[in-house]
């Protein structure tokens, strides 16, 4: 296991090396889950691109820190990451609130993104209402109590069958989040509006979405790719919000794909 202290807090990260020259890819997690939900997708991609994962602050084996968070504490931890790194020009994948950290990184660190692949996420995600009343379900009740409603956004109903063993494995993984960490995330996300960022970007930009997601469905995604300019859609059939666990080998040509297409010389090279 690999650790670091950034920005006062210790953050648990993984690195998979490739020939030199190759792209880097760094992944970044939705909310309530830490980087093992990439697995799948990063097998399929090992020896043809640099590979960084971690888990953002307040989940997985990072520390909590001082929660609730703003979306630049995010967006700093993983900028502070990569400096660590000494990675650049990297192509940010983002799940959800990982895509809300892509698209910050690329308006407050541009030096660090080659490309952005924003999966099933948003310049602005959700209400303040909804936000707060999760803020205050799990302060009250745990992420348990929440749990079977957000498995229910996360995953297709056949994904959900009960015979399904990795259904019980996902939601362990949700409810064992540290409640602070999610309940400061979820701040972050209320928070945060991303939409002059991505109507600005000038990177290469793929927006992907499960055409079953029930956080972030495809009519919101799709609505984010108009604004960007020149961005790539794709729409994943049979997939709820985490693709990168039903849909893995999908989700991986695609970002093979789009990151051999942009992976010429770094601008003003």
């Amino acid at each position: 296991m690999q650790f670091a202290n950034i920005n006062g807090v210790t953050l648990h990260f993984q690195v998979i090396g490739a020939a030199e020259g190759k792209p880097t890819i760094v992944f970044a997690n939705a909310l309530g889950t830490d980087f093992r939900i990439w697995r799948d997708v990063i097998v399929r991609l090992v020896g043809d691109f640099a590979l960084v994962m971690y888990d953002k602050r307040g989940h997985g084996l990072s520390d909590v820190g001082e929660a609730p968070y703003a979306m630049d504490d995010h967006v700093g931890d993983l900028a502070g990451l990569l400096d660590h790194l000494s990675v650049s020009q990297a192509i940010v994948c983002g799940l959800s609130v990982g895509g809300l950290i892509a698209l910050g990184l690329a308006g407050s660190r541009p030096e660090l993104v080659r490309a952005l692949v924003l999966c099933d996420t948003a310049p602005r995600i959700g209400s303040e209402a909804v936000w707060n009343e999760r803020i205050e379900t799990v302060q009250t009740g745990g992420i348990a109590a929440l749990a079977e409603p957000v498995l229910e956004r996360w995953f297709t109903p056949e994904f959900r069958h009960p015979a399904n063993a990795e259904l019980a494995g996902y939601r362990n993984m949700l409810v064992r989040q540290p409640p602070a960490g999610y309940a400061g995330t979820c701040a972050a996300i209320r928070d945060a509006d991303f939409t002059d960022i991505a109507r600005a970007l000038t990177v290469p930009a793929a927006c992907v979405v499960g055409d079953q997601d029930g956080s972030t469905p495809p009519e919101v995604v799709g609505e984010m790719a108009k604004l960007i300019p020149d961005a790539r859609y794709d729409v994943l059939t049979d997939c709820g919000h985490i693709p990168c666990v039903e849909r893995p080998e999908a989700l991986a040509n695609i970002v093979r794909a789009f990151a051999r297409e942009v992976a010429g010389p770094p601008p003003g090279t």
